[in-house]
């Protein structure tokens, strides 16, 4: 009898169970997405999805679990691959109908990244609509496919791979588990670029088609070996053996099939879709979508602290984010970590702050707890990363991985050891062949008479200097000479002392931790300017860059060393790029201005060629001349780094010309102060001890707009729980606020009655861990208690890291998830870049040393 009271009890508890999960269905908030508890239903409102942000989006109990619900014309494809072009987005009373279209001909074999669109005119909608708790997509044609595009064309879903490996699956009768890699068969498709549409732009740049397609594989071209699907049905559902990421589709109008989009891109997710049958329009798919619905599911507060601790001196606060529906009400406890023991040395009732993106916020202040040792924030049964405080804490280990390791390891034309180790072979050595006058990948647009050489002619000397720009080993003019110019700036503000590291710019090799006697900022300063200087005195002008010239190199994954044989003047060899961009010339003019200064001592003929090529870009380039008189905006656009060449230039020679250049453009200056303040900062100092009547009125004109410009300011900094301007878009926000921490130094040092050194920290707080989401890890990989150690640099593909290097960061899924995943291949979120991903970190670590003491 007892037994089957216990079974009766266990049934209804499960019935019970049951129908609170059906109690509540999906509705579309005001947020523009439907929403039943922890489940969100997205559609249409991102604007990325060759970055896999798109179409029909699942975010189940604060995860992402699918996302890219779209018509795509490949059954796996990856970045290269056509996406539509999206007209409208309508809601309903229950319902989101997104119209999009195939072309999208601002893309096709044009543009940062070209594509190439197959002979496909489609307008299609996208109708997505809450039943009960399963919402349902159909989507309607305004025309029968084309009989050569059938079983390319249909509908996919893509599934994020990095919490799936090792998980189930069911397909209809059919069981499977989500395999660490991809396995065969393959299967061959043909490819569509065998049926091109005529869509290029007559106005727009065009790429070379033979050139992109290549020879042998090309990810342009990843749709003709494929996987063969892993199942096929009409049933699927994703994870069954978990209640808080169980996912079932059904399909209401043809075959479900599994297909695995690492075979074909090693950037692929798993994708499920349906074709579209021939001579469907109207319904031409219906699935049914129904996340599993836990009732009482809440988002667990996590409390948001910096990953490396605080100093006993500084600001301490912690944030607390939480779930809008959780009404609790609980004390924080300040723990101390004893070896004995743990006590809690605070109790302090959180100060609501409001809310912000999706979730509110609390802050914790235990500024007052100054005591060196091991601590913890603990809310409820939530609680922090352990932290230090201690008056060392950016002493060793904070800071210096950037000159240690990252940017070593970045460093091209090179071989880089680390005892045991090989971080990459001599590379590049065959630089470079000038490139042909056509829309490249990238970003990369050579034009027609900007160079001295041919199309296929070795440019020589360009083989030294520079850092491989991310993983994708090129070297762009901004990441060179930017890099350059920031490790300048902190080497004149804090003299750091370092040398760990020994470079040979002779015979070309790094050995990482083994000193050479000199100062490895300084050595990394030479690094960058020595690829700038020596491809501008064999063009003649500045490079754009050097970048492969091909897509199956770009996609390298592993050894620089492999993309190219070494041996110049064959058809492997990176191409270098001009290009006519006044206000890029000009602002890598500065820059090469205030490197002259740090040379100076360190290697006195870069240092000349620096301040010599500044110089020339200063006297040769002016606004009405580089614009023609073509906008008000364009003019702007060169004036705006003029004057901060102008600035660097005087800062470097003193000399009268560049200072009447400044006050000449007083009231430009005063108007933009925002823009311009932390720069000319250096300089305005200067000019109030001058007794130059202009200067002294510049400088009492200047001072009163920084007045000005710091209430707006104060407005921006209290948007966010963060303490510091905060409006993510796609990309995570990481190196924006390091360089608005990084710009804010320059205000909070020359001028601290007017700003205060809070945002400083703030902007470094947040890059170690104070950021918005659950994942709490610091961007700076290998930096704290917990941080990103799976980077999108040169070794991702082994799902590694390189210490010093700073990822993007949390990204934002619109409108309101902030997310970042552990997974190598999300540029937008875990990429490393030079130009400021690392060093702008690097500043401010040194700069919260320095404010500090």
């Amino acid at each position: 009898m007892r037994k089957r009271l216990l079974v009766f009890a266990s049934a209804l508890a499960a019935l019970l169970a049951c129908d609170t999960l059906h109690g509540q269905d999906f509705k579309l908030t005001p947020s523009g997405y439907f929403q039943d508890r922890g489940v969100d239903v997205m559609a249409f409102d991102d604007i990325y999805p060759e970055g896999h942000q798109g179409g029909v989006c699942v975010i189940m109990n604060g995860h992402r679990v699918a996302t890219n619900g779209d018509i795509r014309l490949e059954a796996t494809p990856g970045q290269w691959q056509p996406v539509p072009k999206q007209l409208g987005r309508v809601l309903g009373d229950n319902s989101i109908t997104a119209t999009l279209c195939y072309p999208d001909s601002s893309r096709h074999l044009t543009g940062f990244n070209p594509m190439i669109y197959p002979n496909l005119n489609l307008v299609y909608t996208v109708k997505v609509e809450a039943k009960g708790g399963s919402v349902e997509v159909t989507v309607d044609l305004d025309r029968p496919i084309p009989r050569e595009l059938l079983g390319k064309v249909g509908f996919n879903l893509e599934f994020f791979p990095g919490s799936l490996f090792g998980k189930p699956w069911i397909m209809d009768q059919q069981t499977g588990i989500y395999p660490q890699q991809p396995n065969a068969p393959l299967m061959t498709t043909e490819p569509n670029h065998l049926h091109p549409g005529d869509y290029h732009l007559a106005n727009r740049p065009l790429a070379n088609f033979d050139h992109l397609v290549g020879k042998g594989y090309s990810p342009i071209v990843g749709d003709d070996i494929i996987s063969e699907p892993y199942a096929v049905g009409r049933k699927f559902t994703s994870r069954p053996d978990d209640p808080y990421s169980r996912l079932t589709i059904e399909s209401l109008t043809g075959d479900l099939k599994l297909f695995d989009g690492r075979m074909n891109h090693n950037n692929g997710w798993f994708v499920l879709r349906s074709e579209i049958k021939e001579g469907a329009t109207k319904g031409a798919v219906k699935w049914i979508i129904t996340p599993n619905v836990v009732a009482d599911w809440i988002y667990q507060p996590v409390i948001q602290t910096s990953q490396v601790g605080y100093h006993p001196a500084q600001s301490k606060e912690a944030v607390i984010e939480m779930d809008p529906r959780d009404k609790r009400q609980e004390t924080a406890r300040i723990v101390r970590l004893d070896a004995d023991k743990e006590s809690a040395v605070r109790t302090i009732a959180p100060i609501a702050w409001g809310k912000f993106l999706r979730y509110n916020y609390l802050k914790v202040d235990f500024t007052d707890v100054k005591e060196p040792g091991l601590y913890q924030v603990r809310y409820g049964n939530s609680a922090s990363p352990i932290f230090r405080i201690a008056s060392d804490v950016y002493d060793r280990g904070v800071w210096q991985p950037v000159l240690e390791y990252f940017l070593p390891v970045q460093m091209c034309h090179m071989r880089v050891n680390e005892k045991y180790r090989v971080w990459h072979d001599y590379c590049h050595m065959d630089d470079a062949l000038m490139a042909p006058a056509h829309n490249h990948i990238d970003g990369y647009d050579q034009k027609e008479g900007l160079s001295k050489f041919a199309a296929g002619d070795i440019v020589p000397g360009v083989n030294i200097g520079g850092w491989h720009d991310a993983g994708d080993f090129d070297l762009r003019i901004e990441s060179q000479a930017g890099e350059s110019y920031i490790l300048t700036l902190a080497y004149e503000a804090f003299n750091p002392d370092i040398d760990v590291t020994s470079i040979d710019q002779i015979n070309r090799v790094t050995e990482i931790h083994q000193a050479d006697g000199k100062n490895d900022l300084l050595q990394q300063v030479e690094n960058g300017a020595l690829t700038v200087v020596n491809s501008y005195l064999a063009l003649g002008r500045l490079y754009r860059g050097i970048i492969c010239n091909g897509l199956r190199q770009y996609v390298l994954l592993g050894d620089a060393s492999a993309m190219t044989d070494g041996i110049i003047g064959n058809d492997d060899d990176r191409w270098i790029y001009t290009e006519d961009n006044p206000s890029r010339e000009l602002s890598t003019a500065a820059q090469l201005a205030a490197v002259s200064r740090v040379m100076k001592g360190f290697n006195d003929t870069l240092s000349v060629h620096c301040l010599d090529i500044a110089r020339k870009i200063y006297a040769t380039t002016t606004a009405t001349a580089a614009t023609n008189g073509n906008s008000d905006w364009a003019f702007f656009r060169i004036l705006f780094p003029k004057v901060q060449t102008a600035t660097e230039l005087y800062l470097s020679t003193g000399e009268q010309q560049y200072l009447d250049f400044i006050l000449a453009n007083q009231d430009l200056i005063i108007k933009q102060v925002g823009r311009v303040g932390w720069y000319m900062a250096r300089m305005e100092t200067r000019m109030a001890q001058m007794k130059n009547k202009k200067a002294k009125a510049f400088s009492a004109a200047f001072r009163k707009a920084l007045a000005e410009y710091k209430v707006e300011l104060d407005k921006q900094v209290n948007e966010t729980p963060y303490g510091i301007p905060y409006r993510p878009h796609i990309w995570g926000a990481g190196w924006d606020i390091q360089r608005f921490g990084f710009q804010h130094y320059f205000l909070a040092s020359a001028y601290p009655d007017i700003f205060p050194k809070a945002p400083v920290f703030n902007a470094l707080n947040f890059v170690l861990g104070c950021h918005p989401g659950s994942n709490q890890a610091s961007f700076a990989s290998g930096v704290g208690a917990q941080s990103a150690t799976v980077g999108y640099g040169l070794n991702r593909a082994d799902w590694s890291y390189i210490p010093g290097g700073v990822i993007s960061g949390t990204a934002l899924i619109r409108p309101d998830f902030p997310e970042l995943l552990t997974f190598p291949f999300l540029w937008q979120q875990t990429e490393y870049v030079l130009g400021g991903g690392s060093s702008h970190y690097m500043f401010l670590v040194l700069a919260a040393q320095q404010l500090l003491k």
